[in-house]
C-alpha cells in the first residue's frame, strides 16, 4: 500500500503547487486602449505597454508601461486616449451653436426636406483620421412638368420662368378669358413631383355691393358685378376706416371682406387734465370732446405712497374709451381752487409724455 500513498501525495503537492502561485488579473484601463492583445493572467513581474486604439491620440508620450507587482496589483499609468475628432460640415454648424467639431465614430444622418430628393450618401461617420466617410448631400429641389392650362385661359408664372420643367414650391396664377373666372386661382408644384391640375372657367357674377354702418359707397353702379371688378367705401366724419377700403368680387361669387367704420371716443370726465395728441390740456380745453378710433388718452393717477403723479395710457376703441381704474376724477373745490396738487401737476413719478405741454389753469 506504501506506493499508492506516495503517488497521492505527490499528485496534493504538485496541485499546491501550482494553485497557490501569485499572478494579476487582466489590467484595468482607460476608454480608447487598444485591449486586443491583452491576455486575462499574468505573472508576477510581467509587463504590459499601453497603446490608444486607432482614431485615439495618447495623452503622454512616455513610455506607458504597467508591471503585475509581488502584491498582485499593477502599477499605475496616467495615460488616457481622447478621440479624434471630425470638423462639423459647415452648413450643419448652425444646428449645433457653439461647436465646430465632434468625437470619432460620430454618425451623422442626412434627410432632405419635402418636396426634395438627396443626392449622395444619407449616412457618414467620423473616421480615425478625422475625416468624414462621405460628403454631405445636396438635397435638390423635386421636378413638375410645365403646368397645363385652363380651357379659355392661361397660367401666369410668379416669377420669369424659361425652363421646361417647374420645381417644387413655385406657383402661378391661373386666368380665365374674361368674363369667366377660374374655380380656383393658384397652382404649384407639389412635394410628390406632380404640377396642380388646371382650374375650370366659368360665369362668375357678384350681388349688388351693400353699405356699411356709418359708412358709404363712394362711387358704384348698384348691379351685379363680375369678376375681379371692384367696390370702394368710406366712412363718414369722424369715424375711422378699419380693413380694406376696395372690395373685390371674387372667382368664389363672393364679395371679400367689406370694411368697418370705427367710432370716435368721448373722454368721459368733468375735471382733470389729459395728454391727447402730445399736447397736455385740461379737460374743458378739449374742444370738441372727441378722440379718434385708435388715438390714445393720457390719464394721470397719484402715488399716494410716494406722493407723486404718474401717467397712464387709454386707447379709444371703437366708441369706448376705458377709465384705468387707478384715475381718481377730483372734486370741484380741489380742480378749481387747488388745481397744482393734482396728480398731473406735482411731481412725476414716471416719464411724461413727449410733445409741449399747457400751463393752462382750469376753468
Amino acid at each position: 500500500m506504501a506506493p499508492l500513498a506516495l503517488l497521492l501525495l505527490c499528485q496534493v503537492t504538485l496541485y499546491t503547487t501550482v494553485t497557490s502561485k501569485k499572478a494579476c488579473g487582466r489590467p484595468p484601463v482607460p476608454d480608447g486602449v487598444d485591449v486586443s492583445s491583452l491576455k486575462s493572467m499574468y505573472d508576477v513581474g510581467e509587463e504590459v505597454t499601453l497603446a490608444c486604439e486607432q482614431g485615439y491620440t495618447p495623452s503622454t508620450t512616455a513610455p506607458r508601461k504597467l508591471a503585475c507587482t509581488p502584491a498582485q496589483e499593477w502599477t499605475a499609468s496616467d495615460l488616457a486616449c481622447t478621440p479624434r475628432t471630425c470638423p462639423i460640415p459647415r452648413p450643419l454648424q448652425a444646428l449645433v451653436p457653439g461647436r465646430t467639431q465632434v468625437p470619432f465614430k460620430t454618425v451623422l444622418n442626412y434627410t432632405c426636406d419635402e418636396g426634395y430628393v438627396m443626392n449622395g450618401a444619407n449616412e457618414s461617420s467620423c473616421l480615425a483620421d478625422g475625416t468624414w466617410s462621405h460628403p454631405p448631400p445636396l438635397c435638390k429641389a423635386v421636378n413638375c412638368a410645365l403646368p397645363k392650362a385652363p380651357r379659355d385661359g392661361r397660367f401666369v408664372f410668379d416669377k420669369t420662368h424659361t425652363a421646361t420643367t417647374t420645381m417644387y414650391g413655385q406657383g402661378w396664377t391661373y386666368e380665365c378669358n374674361p368674363p369667366k373666372a377660374p374655380s380656383f386661382e393658384r397652382g404649384e408644384c407639389k412635394a410628390d413631383g406632380t404640377a396642380t391640375e388646371p382650374p375650370v372657367c366659368r360665369d362668375v357674377s357678384c350681388s349688388i355691393p351693400e353699405g356699411i354702418p356709418n359708412g358709404f359707397i363712394t362711387f358704384a353702379v348698384m348691379r351685379t358685378h363680375g369678376y375681379k371688378e371692384t367696390v370702394r367705401y368710406a366712412c363718414n366724419d369722424h369715424y375711422v376706416l378699419d380693413g380694406q377700403a376696395e372690395i373685390q368680387c371674387s372667382n368664389t361669387g363672393n364679395w371679400s371682406t367689406k370694411p368697418v367704420c370705427r367710432a370716435p371716443c368721448s373722454v368721459n370726465i368733468k375735471r382733470g387734465r389729459i395728454s391727447y395728441n402730445a399736447r397736455k390740456l385740461w379737460i374743458a380745453d378739449l374742444k370738441p370732446n372727441r378722440v379718434l378710433h385708435g388715438e390714445h388718452v393720457v390719464f394721470y393717477c397719484k402715488n399716494k405712497v410716494e406722493k407723486c403723479g404718474y401717467p397712464v395710457a387709454s386707447t379709444c376703441n371703437d366708441g369706448t374709451l376705458t377709465l384705468p381704474e387707478c384715475f381718481e376724477e377730483p372734486g370741484k373745490v380741489e380742480y378749481t381752487l387747488r388745481p397744482k396738487t393734482l396728480p398731473s401737476e406735482i411731481t412725476m413719478c414716471g416719464p411724461l409724455p413727449s410733445g409741449p405741454s399747457s400751463s393752462a389753469a382750469p376753468a
